[in-house]
């Protein structure tokens, strides 16, 4: 082949691979432009809960843009929503396994997303697989271990199966209990000067069921009241602990203790009271704690313990009403400026 002709066949071919190329491009971007539109119709019937027709509108996004992370994601999230733990019908299964199949998608095409690996974990946690939404869980705390949010949601997680035992678990290992108390603990240990990490573990003991671990919640409320000394709502958590542990374990405990806990109930919701007399719910406990508590275990004072129940109740009602008049008040000067 002469240089000419060699010199015409590659401006041909350069000519041919230019033109393939805008060619190409030009359906790429028609192709992302078709995918957004539909991603769009359907994020607009996602929000309005709308997930059906959303799974069809997700899909055709698909179709033209299969990279498309996020509409693998919420594709996953509608299939999701429509799920029903417990139910083994053909529809409910199909359900399970194409929120599965979109969720991994999405998590194969960007495994560092942390709404991502959120989904997929609450999806496991859902069909009751502890060790895969485990996996999720742990992934989160360790692409952030400063974020301290992190750690109360893997411990929340922990505490919907902390009544496994070691047997149940079969891995002969820590049980979901001992793994949330770690968390809350490890928690506190990232920044121990936050009460907010007290506040946390002090919760989850007084939320335990059948009983709660009242003894172990009231010292971390005492470390918390000790770093934010003027806080109102500490004082109000102590008080309802201590009426709680009296009142609910009233047959395991003997009347000597009942009577030191209502004291110790008494006086740290007076001096909440004392504290901010604007803070409702104080004054209502006080009146629990009469009515429930000290004419019960004081039955010669129970008439004189009765009325005080009934005006504290009044006090809890005026000021009530004086904070959700303040809450308008302040909402209505949000709307002037």
């Amino acid at each position: 082949m002469s240089r000419k002709n060699t010199n015409t066949f590659l401006m041909l071919l350069l000519v041919l691979t230019v033109i393939f190329a805008f060619t190409s491009c030009g359906k790429l971007k028609v192709s992302n432009l078709r995918a957004n539109y539909y991603f769009n119709r359907a994020n607009a019937l996602f929000s309005d809960g709308k997930y059906r027709p959303a799974i069809d509108e997700y899909e055709r996004a698909l179709i033209y843009n299969p990279d498309l992370v996020e509409a693998f994601r919420f594709l996953g999230e509608c299939y999701k929503s429509l799920y029903k733990p417990g139910v083994d019908s053909p529809d409910n299964i199909e359900k399970k396994d194409k929120a599965l199949d979109a969720l991994k998608k999405a998590y194969e095409i960007d495994p560092g997303n942390k709404e991502i690996i959120y989904s997929l974990g609450d999806m496991y946690d859902r069909l009751r697989d502890f060790e895969e939404a485990e996996k999720m869980y742990l992934k989160i705390i360790e692409m952030e271990p400063t974020k301290m949010e992190n750690y109360y949601v893997v411990a929340q997680f922990y505490t919907k199966y902390a009544g496994i035992t070691e047997t149940e678990m079969g891995d002969g290992g820590k049980t979901p209990f001992q793994k949330a108390e770690e968390m809350y603990m490890r928690r506190i240990e990232v920044d121990p000067e936050d009460p907010k990490g007290y506040a946390y573990i002090a919760q989850f003991y007084d939320n335990l069921q059948p009983i709660p671990e009242f003894d172990k919640a009231n010292e971390f409320h005492m470390i918390r009241a000790k770093q934010d000394p003027d806080n109102a709502e500490i004082l109000y958590a102590i008080g309802v602990n201590r009426w709680a542990k009296a009142h609910r374990l009233q047959n395991m405990i003997s009347a000597g203790e009942q009577k030191k806990l209502a004291d110790e109930s008494e006086a740290a919701l007076q001096k909440a009271i004392e504290m901010n007399p604007s803070y409702p719910e104080p004054y209502a406990y006080m009146s629990v704690l009469n009515r429930s508590l000290k004419a019960r275990l004081w039955p010669e004072n129970a008439a004189r313990l009765t009325l005080e129940a009934e005006q504290w109740a009044e006090k809890f009602q005026v000021a009530r009403k004086r904070e959700a008049d303040r809450r308008r008040t302040e909402q209505e000067l949000r709307g002037i400026r």
